[in-house]
């Protein structure tokens, strides 16, 4: 494993790129606020609503996105020691999204009252994390049965083919309208969460950083491959335990907070490799967590359409920007790291 202190600069660069972004991020938008504003209103000498109650939140949101995701991602990728493995491939998002569904085109088969009675920003919130954490308990309880980690990849995914039915069945039955709301929550949005809000999501963001960061040593282990793991003395079941529970935290908060945001969580580990040459997770977790931050900040400055009244889906500027980058790194360094 390398040592830390050679990637000192590299995480002095990227921190200092992070402030900019930060920055930027709310300076950017249908109306422009210089950085000397926003540095006053943060420091408390200026009061602005904008900043307080709308930019400054959802900078924050995109942080916790950005970084979540991309730190889910690289507990997957290395679990499973899949490229193609993301936050979302033990059904976390698919039962969020059944669950929202479940909220929203409900009305198609339980009546109009019923929905109108239960679509809120809270409800939506609570189906989210319902729905995901009914799919983790499923997955819990078949990896407890299975010993082959591929299995329980091979399962969420059919977890996810179920709920993906069962929404398809309740879209049947919905009206145009139920359709158009279900589909703009599908599209992720930064800018919904008030400080209170805000607050909830980032204690159980913060659980699931904390296991993230106790399954370092788990994690480097599981590089050389579960057999040599379990040589070396590591409890393989609890350590995977560990990562699932972590990644169902974030990810599955992250859905329910800020709606299924595409690609970051698979392409952010691999960008990271590619701007960092390492395996060691001590190094490549804060380093994702720097990286996915970053690239969820630009991606929302420019789904702002800054001085327009206008603003993109997120998720369709996370794969446009994203996945030309990963491209390009690929095509250029030549092979993957992994």
């Amino acid at each position: 494993m390398q040592d830390t202190n050679t990637y000192k600069a590299p995480f002095i660069v990227l921190t200092l790129v992070l402030i900019l972004c930060f920055f930027a991020n709310i300076s950017l938008g249908s109306v422009s606020i210089p950085f000397k504003t926003i540095f006053e209103s943060l420091i408390g000498t200026t009061d602005n609503y904008i900043i307080q109650n709308y930019r400054l939140p959802k900078a924050f949101t995109a942080i916790l996105v950005g970084s979540g995701l991309g730190i889910s991602g690289l507990l997957m990728q290395t679990l499973f020691r899949n490229p193609l493995a993301g936050p979302f491939v033990l059904g976390i998002s698919s039962g969020a999204s059944l669950g929202v569904a479940l909220v929203i085109l409900g009305s198609g088969i339980f009546g109009g009252i019923f929905s109108t009675l239960l679509i809120s920003k809270w409800s939506i919130v609570i189906a989210a994390s319902l729905g995901s954490f009914l799919v983790l308990l499923a997955v819990l309880i078949v990896s407890s049965r299975v010993r082959d980690t591929m299995a329980i990849l091979i399962i969420g995914l059919m977890f996810g083919s179920i709920t993906a039915a069962i929404v398809s069945v309740l879209s049947y039955f919905s009206s145009a309208e139920q359709l158009q709301q279900y589909i703009f929550w599908g599209f992720g949005s930064l800018g919904n969460l008030s400080w209170s809000e805000l607050g909830i999501f980032f204690i159980i963001y913060s659980l699931g950083i904390l296991m993230s960061i106790v399954s370092i040593k788990g994690l480097n282990t599981l590089l050389l491959g579960e057999n040599y793991a379990k040589s070396l003395g590591l409890n393989i079941k609890q350590s995977r335990l560990i990562i699932i529970i972590a990644t169902s935290l974030l990810a599955g908060t992250i859905t329910a907070f800020a709606g299924p945001i595409a690609f970051i969580g698979l392409a952010i580990p691999h960008i990271t490799r590619q701007v960092i040459n390492t395996s060691n997770h001590k190094i490549l977790l804060p380093a994702v967590f720097l990286i996915g931050a970053i690239v969820m900040l630009i991606c929302d400055s420019i789904a702002q359409l800054p001085t327009s009244d206008y603003t993109l889906p997120i998720n369709a500027i996370t794969s446009l920007i994203g996945a030309p980058i990963v491209i390009w790194l690929l095509v250029r360094k030549r092979k993957m790291i992994f």
